[in-house]
């Protein structure tokens, strides 16, 4: 096990030391330039500031101060706020989004295992055709339709929860109800398929022969194998959901972390997405490693070994 963690800890690290590199060496085809209304500055002024934040200098020698910075601690500073250091915007940001981002996750998860648990144990009865239905609506519709619809008739008509700003709590579920639909009915339909499949198979069958309780069978055979696949679903669904709360955060205005790496892109804030980018990845490099180690919880058959789990 100690092997397995120490050599997962070194893929980690080069897996982000690529991702670095790549966004890095990438940013420096964009178009423009990160200093604002730069066709108001003169040439001088454009001389002085590229100085100022190295940018007169080769790519390489950007990329080496940069890793040098990094591994130090430093993530620079933006070039759109003045003063301002990218981990500071990250630490002020990440808060809202993660809040949002954690209700839908663990919100959609249950509601989704009752969906996909109800459908499989009811294979083939109107609970089924309704669960499954519902799981192909939430797939087809874009979260950001159901925020519409939260907004008129949740926030407007019945006018139980403010339909946007962030002022209070309630603030939050909205935004988080619109976000989890997607996490529902991914769920849903993981658990439904797997399940399936485990009731299926000859243990369930034998457990069942032995007069255990359905109940029993259920819940120590079928259920707790089903949920491997859907644990390793959840690891990157979390990520993406943190990810792709943009247009969430625009409808509800979350001032959130997604907010402000859209507009650092837009106004190629160098610094700024360079230290989004390497939060965002390290958050999903974890989360699948944590993912790994939960396999052997779920099944104590799963060893970790040297090559890695057997």
């Amino acid at each position: 096990m100690k092997r397995y963690m120490i050599k997962r800890l070194g893929f980690m690290i080069v897996t982000l030391f690529i991702i670095i590199t790549l966004t890095f060496f990438l940013m420096q085809f964009l178009p423009g330039t990160p200093f604002t209304n730069p066709e108001k500055l003169s040439d001088k002024q454009l001389v002085i500031l590229n100085a100022k934040y190295g940018l007169d200098q080769p790519a390489a020698i950007q990329y080496v101060r940069y890793i040098g910075n990094l591994l130090q601690g430093d993530l620079g500073y933006s070039f759109q706020y003045e003063g301002r250091t990218v981990k500071s915007m990250i630490v002020d940001r990440v808060g809202p989004s993660a809040l949002i981002g954690l209700q839908a996750l663990i919100f959609g998860t249950l509601v989704g295992l009752v969906l996909g648990i109800i459908s499989a144990l009811k294979h083939n009865t109107i609970l089924d055709y309704g669960s499954v239905t519902l799981a192909v609506l939430g797939m087809s519709i874009p979260s950001f339709v159901f925020a519409a619809l939260l907004q008129y008739y949740i926030g407007v008509k019945l006018e139980w929860l403010p339909v946007a700003l962030w002022e209070s709590y309630d603030s939050t579920l909205l935004p988080s109800f619109a976000l989890s639909v997607t996490v529902i009915a991914t769920v849903a339909r993981f658990i439904r398929s797997e399940m399936l499949e485990v009731l299926g198979q000859d243990y369930v069958i034998t457990a069942r022969s032995k007069g255990l309780r359905e109940s029993v069978v259920v819940t120590r055979h079928v259920i707790r194998n089903a949920l491997i696949p859907v644990v390793t679903m959840l690891g990157p669904l979390a990520v993406s959901i943190m990810t792709g709360t943009l247009v969430i955060e625009k409808i509800f205005g979350v001032p959130g972390l997604g907010e402000q790496f859209t507009l650092s892109i837009l106004v190629l804030d160098y610094s700024v997405i360079m230290g989004i980018t390497l939060f965002y990845s390290t958050l999903f490099i974890v989360i699948v490693f944590i993912v790994d180690l939960l396999y052997g919880f779920l099944d104590p058959r799963i060893e970790y070994k040297e090559g890695g789990q057997v």
